[in-house]
């Protein structure tokens, strides 16, 4: 049997770090064949003072030694180089925060006077590595023994453990009346099978806790599921919506004296805001020259009539989030299309408007339209040397096909 805690402390050891540094020189190469460098490498004092010699204990641990650096080596894309210093679980790994994204939100919690933190549900620890790192004491909790365990190893090994304290406890039994502030991030995966959770009550802790965490202490913020009904956000609370490099990555409620405004996309990395009620319709009017796809961010705060305000556009179908206009703008909050054509839609006439146009190569985006887009690809049988890119969407109700081509804005 595997023992994820010991081999943890084993790992943190120098010991053990001198096994993660010969495995980090292998990660990303053939499973198996490093398994075996790695176990027949001569790691001294590593492999006797960790194993006694034991030989079922080496290949254990220089399996656990091999996980831990192919993550490690993964989560530079969230992490950056703090990723060569950390731990990771792979759903810890999947299921945290970028620390972009957790680094905004804690400057903003700083900012608005915040000097105690409670974290619950705080993962393998980015969200309390981040306002550590803001100046913020941070009493982190996870029902997860090896989850907490993995945390606090992290704030360890970041130098933070002297703002950090990670207990393995269940959050709603926590005592929160000496903190400023609460973050919750609710697993929203089954510690049994790992599938995701799409019904709040189903969340851990529970959404009925989550939802009154506000009443308790006014500064809360909660971290949530790009796809969150718009109907549990709270009284008086501003939801936020981020993306980090068109990537829609998360829900952020902000309520109590930390709400700004009602609704806001902000996409990151260069940190584009767009704000407005997410009550207001856009206009509707004709297929523009030019269609603009509003970043996923835009579209799930209900601002898609705050952006098409700032392009002077309109929709063609008032359910739809495809933006027309007569200009190409500069834009972060959406990409540009110039329209040649807008074609009723059957693959008949798709097919022969890309051929007469020698269209070989073809993006296709839809919003509205439930065609299979590769079975679409197949259907059309392209050949050609010219690209393009074709939306499928409606326009007053009525299935169309908008050949395109990008404008680079």
């Amino acid at each position: 049997m595997t023992d994820p805690a010991g081999q943890l402390a084993a790992l943190r050891t120098a010991a053990g770090e001198a096994v993660l540094s010969a495995a980090a020189e292998l990660a990303g190469t053939d499973p198996l064949a490093a398994a075996s460098a790695l176990r027949a490498r001569e790691i001294e004092p590593g492999w006797t003072a960790l194993t006694g010699g034991d030989p079922d204990k080496r290949h254990r641990l220089a399996a656990a030694a091999l996980t831990q650096a192919e993550l490690r080596r993964r989560a530079e894309a969230k992490f950056g180089t703090d990723a060569r210093r950390m731990f990771f679980t792979r759903p810890g790994l999947e299921q945290a925060t970028r620390s972009a994204v957790a680094s905004r939100r804690a400057a903003r919690l700083a900012a608005a006077g915040v000097r105690t933190l409670a974290d619950l549900g705080c993962g393998i620890g980015s969200d309390a590595i981040a306002a550590a790192r803001a100046g913020i004491r941070v009493y982190a909790v996870d029902a997860d023994p090896f989850t907490a365990a993995v945390a606090s190893a992290n704030v360890a090994a970041l130098g933070l453990d002297h703002l950090v304290r990670v207990e393995c406890r269940d959050a709603t039994q926590m005592d929160l009346s000496d903190v400023d502030a609460v973050f919750c991030d609710p697993a929203r995966r089954s510690g049994r099978t790992g599938r995701r959770i799409f019904e709040p009550p189903s969340y851990s802790p529970p959404w009925d806790f989550v939802a009154g965490l506000p009443a308790r202490v006014p500064r809360t913020v909660l971290k949530l599921a790009p796809g969150i009904d718009h109907e549990l956000i709270p009284a008086g609370a501003e939801a936020e919506w981020v993306s980090v490099g068109g990537d829609l990555v998360e829900a952020t409620f902000w309520c109590g004296p930390l709400a700004e405004v009602p609704r806001r996309a902000s996409l990151l990395p260069a940190d584009h805001q767009l704000t407005g009620s997410g009550a207001a319709r856009a206009p509707v009017g004709p297929v523009g020259r030019f269609v603009y796809d509003p970043d996923g961010a835009v579209v799930r705060a209900h601002l898609v009539a705050e952006f098409a305000a700032t392009v002077d556009g309109v929709l063609a179908d008032d359910s739809i989030a495809y933006v027309y206009a007569s200009q190409a703008v500069q834009t972060p909050f959406a990409r540009c299309f110039a329209v040649l054509d807008a074609i009723p839609f059957s693959v008949k006439r798709l097919r022969a408007a890309l051929r007469e146009r020698g269209v070989g190569r073809v993006e296709i985006l839809k919003r509205g339209s439930a065609v299979d887009v590769e079975a679409l690809r197949r259907d059309l049988r392209l050949a050609g040397d010219a690209a393009a890119s074709v939306l499928l969407t409606r326009v007053s109700g009525a299935p169309t096909a908008l050949l395109c081509t990008p404008t680079g804005r």
